[in-house]
């Protein structure tokens, strides 16, 4: 069985490997895998196709490769939502990120930057606090939904900041940010690529990024951390999963494959472009990470008062 395991992994892959991306076209896990699939395909010499798989905020996709063949033949890249908030806000979502999965590596943090309507006069952060405790209840935030990281990042903050401020969920970052735009509420945690051109237009106040180390994109942007929150570092970090019991040796070649290819100019030029941090730093390294993020996000979802419909 041994030889016929290690030869198999040896061989690998001997069909087109299904890359499962479970976001909507467009959505960073989409655009990331796209990029895997060309290098992977080229390293392996057989073709990674993405397929997409949106659906309950990740939990189709994340079904469908748990219940897959261990073979390294059906892959997925699903981010904290699929594969962390999902779990904390129902444990009795139909599978469990360390039973039911190899984790293969992470791939990219995908950081959130904390944005103010123009008309809020607030100039920093620590002049944001102050605003909103003045007016207990009233500021506003908006969040991409309820239970998304948008709300959850906000509900930590607050309650670290010691804030009372309202919650207005939308449909997505698109509409979340429009809302700031527009003055319909006064703040939101968005991510970067939404809300970078009106940053450098003037349009929207920018206070803090939500990672423990700044972004390239926004250089000039103090962490949360920085500004008086020590060990805040809440963000969507997307990375490779097969399903359990796929061969250590295909773990192994898969995650020296991807580690070469985020690491390729072309890539790392469009992944700093899409304000996606490099996050791959080995299979260990991965499993170590799920672990604290299943913890950060089940106390955000406790902070956040969360409650599964």
């Amino acid at each position: 069985m041994f030889f016929a395991q290690a030869a198999s992994a040896q061989d690998y892959p001997v069909k087109s490997v299904r890359l499962i991306a479970a976001a909507a076209p467009g959505g960073n896990p989409d655009v990331l895998a796209r990029m895997l699939a060309a290098k992977l395909a080229e390293s392996f010499g057989r073709p990674f196709v993405v397929e997409n798989i949106p659906g309950a905020g990740g939990v189709v996709a994340a079904e469908l490769v748990a219940r897959s063949a261990p073979d390294g033949h059906v892959l997925m890249l699903g981010d904290s939502g699929a594969m962390a908030i999902n779990v904390a806000l129902n444990p009795k979502v139909p599978y469990h990120p360390l039973k039911d999965f190899a984790l293969i590596t992470a791939l990219a943090a995908v950081p959130t930057v904390l944005v103010a309507a123009p008309s809020v006069t607030a100039g920093s952060l620590p002049e944001f606090i102050a605003l909103a405790k003045s007016q207990p209840g009233k500021l506003s935030y908006g969040s991409a939904g309820n239970g998304s990281v948008h709300h959850l990042t906000m509900a930590v903050f607050a309650s670290r900041a010691g804030l009372d401020m309202l919650h207005v969920p939308y449909k997505g970052g698109t509409a979340l940010v429009a809302a700031v735009l527009s003055g319909e509420v006064q703040s939101g945690w968005s991510g970067i690529p939404n809300v970078l051109a009106h940053i450098r237009a003037g349009k929207l106040r920018v206070y803090a990024i939500s990672t423990a180390q700044r972004s390239g994109t926004l250089p000039d942007v103090p962490t949360a951390a920085e500004l008086g929150f020590p060990g805040f570092d809440i963000a969507t970090v997307i990375g490779l999963q097969a399903p359990a019991g796929t061969p250590r040796e295909v773990v192994a070649r898969l995650q020296a494959a991807v580690a070469k290819a985020l690491r390729e100019r072309d890539v790392a030029e469009r992944m700093a472009n899409l304000a996606m941090d490099l996050r791959e730093n080995g299979t260990d390294d991965y499993v170590r990470f799920m672990k604290e993020d299943l913890e950060r996000y089940s106390a955000a979802v406790k902070t956040a008062g969360v409650k599964h419909d």
